[in-house]
């Protein structure tokens, strides 16, 4: 299938009969276990979901809005480990839409597909409406400029409850400047950030993701059970707080719309 300048397809993963990849121009983009929505095949999706896991009580609905669809890794994740929790994903891509639709599994009634702009969705949505803003947008492999911003920060902030958590996947090549830019951003806006990355990519070895969270009451991020939790993830990773943090974006600014055009 093509959509927009891009060919999608869903290939079966050789080594798991049960798991799908999405691919876009035949680079990978999503991963789900059509028998096991608990299984997290990318290390980021799994940072993710750590955050998530250690972020409210085991098994606790909560209310999520999803920006980037995909093959809807996460909303199925999380409908999984927390039935009932009420999701939004708002996808640009129509035709990713109908090929997921098309070929993986039906979503639970609580999850709810729409088409849209992730700026968009989020300056038009209520105040405290969410527990929890994940933010997952890219287009040809880069991150919109739209939804890197401050002034997009702020609107994310402002729709998230007092205890709620923004997750950020990013993608980045060394010496990580986006990345240190998006670090600057968010602590602007938000009482607390850390940074969950693959330590090679900290040393400037290699591309890859790496997941912001920002949380708007100090003390709410769980850094100590963060970082047990990634480091003994089969990728291991480490996580960037406080101090650690401060080193790693010391020469960086927030971005605002007029620096980015």
């Amino acid at each position: 299938m093509e959509s927009d300048t891009e060919v999608l397809e869903i290939v079966v993963d050789p080594a798991r009969p049960t798991g799908r990849t999405l691919l876009a121009d035949g680079v990978e983009q999503s991963y789900v276990d059509v028998a096991d929505a608990r299984h997290l095949h990318f290390e980021y999706v799994r940072r993710i979901a750590t955050v998530i896991d250690l972020s409210a009580p085991p098994g606790q609905p909560v209310t999520a809005l999803h920006l980037g669809g995909g093959a809807l890794t996460l909303p199925r994740w999380l409908a999984a480990t927390r039935p009932g929790s009420a999701q939004r994903v708002v996808e640009r891509d129509p035709g990713v839409v109908e090929l997921v639709r098309r070929t993986l599994p039906p979503l639970p009634p609580e999850v709810v597909v729409t088409l849209g702009d992730a700026r968009d969705a989020v300056t038009g949505a209520p105040d405290a409406a969410y527990d929890l803003v994940v933010g997952d947008v890219y287009r040809a492999a880069r991150m919109p400029t739209h939804v890197a911003a401050l002034e997009f920060a702020v609107e994310v902030a402002r729709v998230l409850r007092p205890d709620g958590v923004y997750l950020v996947n990013l993608t980045d090549l060394p010496p990580l400047a986006h990345t240190r830019a998006q670090v600057a951003t968010l602590r602007a806006v938000f009482a607390e950030v850390c940074l969950l990355a693959d330590r090679r990519m900290l040393r400037g070895r290699r591309y890859g993701n790496m997941v912001l969270a920002g949380v708007l009451r100090p003390g709410r991020l769980p850094v100590r059970r963060l970082a047990a939790r990634v480091a003994g993830d089969p990728v291991p990773g480490t996580v960037l707080h406080a101090a650690a943090l401060d080193t790693f974006a010391a020469d960086a600014w927030p971005v605002t719309d007029a620096d980015l055009g």
